[in-house]
């Protein structure tokens, strides 16, 4: 049957947030100062934040490109359905609609990811509940996800530290993930989450509640100040527990830096030397003592790290429920999804969004 007549734009809309001609002048005055700089690649100082910029640019240059090229091909596919009659250029249409409105919404997410650090990378941290074993194998469901939802972006992602459990699983992690919006989108997971099923350890095959949380900070630029006092600290070395390579479990090249006046303790044991491990807790740490300051003069909004002020066990954000039935659900915005083992494949996309999209939203009469 002929498909019916559908009314497309005639132009992907570019200007305001996409703005391409503007971004592609910005791309060629970044190139151009590359070209100039003799010192651009030996002075990360200079050359890590307008690489990060180059990096925005290009990626919204593409997603223009992409809309514009599936616009294109979905008008095409539309008119061939129509003048053939033909059942197949149909499904093909819609399944170009069905993927540009998938990028379109991805893009109004985007622009809502105008925060002071929704751009920056991300150091995610995972901590077992109460319940022993149970929470220290729900963390470490939790740390997969994570995981593969990064791989699922393109992202990519860096393990500073992870305590195993007694007996199995995990009873905590620090991730660092690098990407675009990485803060912005994952700033969404932070609270407590719960699990409901079966137990795998229980010989009895009774039902247990398990609780985790998730604790997400922006990386700090080089170009945010945030001065520590050396007095303030207290460094501690010990043996690395896991994979790093040949010196682990021969050093103490494992690095624990406690900030006194905060109280917030990071660790960092993947890398070779002491020294490294000692820098990336360090950039740990400004992390999470930048997102605490945000925190506390936004306090109100609760806007830089979601329903952080809230995270405590018994008031989880998210409840995932695998017997007597299927079903994830997050309590702040009732979103649902009724495959949980995608869910724990990383596809959490649709939570984000949703936490995101109400987050943002203008009460009516405002």
């Amino acid at each position: 049957m002929p498909a019916p007549k559908k009314q497309l734009p005639s132009t992907i809309a570019c200007g305001g947030f996409f703005d391409v001609p503007s971004k592609q002048s910005q791309l060629q005055d970044i190139e151009a100062e590359i070209e100039a700089r003799p010192d651009f690649w030996s002075n990360p100082t200079v050359s890590a934040p307008i690489l990060k910029k180059k990096r925005a640019l290009e990626l919204a240059v593409n997603r223009a490109k992409v809309l514009t090229a599936t616009r294109d091909d979905l008008k095409a596919a539309l008119e061939l359905a129509e003048e053939a009659g033909d059942e197949e250029y149909l499904q093909e249409s819609v399944r170009l609609l069905e993927l540009l409105e998938k990028e379109l919404q991805a893009l109004e997410i985007q622009s809502l990811l105008g925060g002071e650090v929704d751009g920056n990378d991300a150091i995610l941290t995972i901590n077992s509940g109460a319940g022993g074993t149970e929470s220290c194998d729900w963390a470490s469901m939790l740390f997969r996800m994570y995981l593969r939802y990064a791989e699922r972006k393109g992202w990519e992602t860096e393990i500073h530290d992870v305590q195993d459990g007694d007996e199995a699983g995990i009873k905590s992690a620090t991730i660092e993930v690098r990407g675009p919006y990485a803060f912005g989108l994952l700033k969404a997971e932070s609270g407590v989450h719960r699990l409901v099923r079966i137990s795998p350890y229980d010989s009895n095959a009774r039902r247990h509640t398990s609780f985790a949380s998730v604790y997400v900070s922006p990386i700090v630029d080089d170009n945010i100040e945030i001065t520590i006092a050396d007095s303030d600290l207290k460094v501690d070395t010990y043996r690395a527990s896991g994979a790093g390579g040949q010196h682990v479990n021969r050093t103490d090249s494992a690095v624990r830096i406690t900030h006194m006046p905060s109280g917030i303790v990071v660790a960092c044991q993947t890398q070779r030397s002491q020294h490294q491990n000692r820098d990336q807790a360090m950039k740990i740490l400004k992390s999470r003592l930048y997102e605490r300051e945000l925190e506390a003069r936004k306090a109100a909004q609760a806007v830089v790290e979601g329903n952080k002020s809230d995270v405590s066990f018994g008031s989880q954000i998210r409840s995932y429920v695998l017997h007597p039935y299927k079903l994830v659900k997050d309590h702040r915005t009732d979103h649902e999804s009724f495959a949980p083992d995608e869910v724990l494949d990383g596809s959490i996309d649709t939570f984000i969004n949703e936490y995101l999209g109400q987050q943002y939203k203008t009460p009516a009469g405002e």
